[in-house]
């Protein structure tokens, strides 16, 4: 639980900035193609997605983890529910981290 805490008020704080980020220019301009290609070249910035990807990603799976748990109590199914959404939560976070480096203008290959 102490993780799932943590990464709440990680998130809280990361998604904060995010937002204060975003009303620095109107919404609808904020959603042009090359203000979001931009964001993905300001590391600074691309930084602060990698982190808020990671954050929430670790949070949402960990209470997926807490919720499925809480349905069945057996050796086997905590076993399987956690190896599952570890699975899952580093398949989210590669495959954002993917489109980061993407939109970064790096190639993976």
């Amino acid at each position: 639980m102490k993780i799932h805490y943590m990464t709440g008020i990680a998130a809280i704080f990361v998604v904060a900035v995010h937002i204060m980020m975003r009303l620095v220019m109107p919404f609808g301009m904020s959603l042009e193609y090359q203000n979001v290609i931009a964001n993905y070249h300001n590391i600074p910035y691309a930084v602060l997605l990698e982190s808020i990807l990671v954050l929430i990603a670790i949070h949402g799976f960990n209470g997926l983890r807490i919720i499925l748990l809480e349905m069945r109590q057996s050796r086997n199914w905590e076993g399987m529910v956690t190896t599952v959404t570890i699975a899952a939560m580093i398949g989210i976070v590669a495959y954002g981290t993917r489109t980061i480096i993407v939109a970064n203008g790096l190639s993976l290959g």
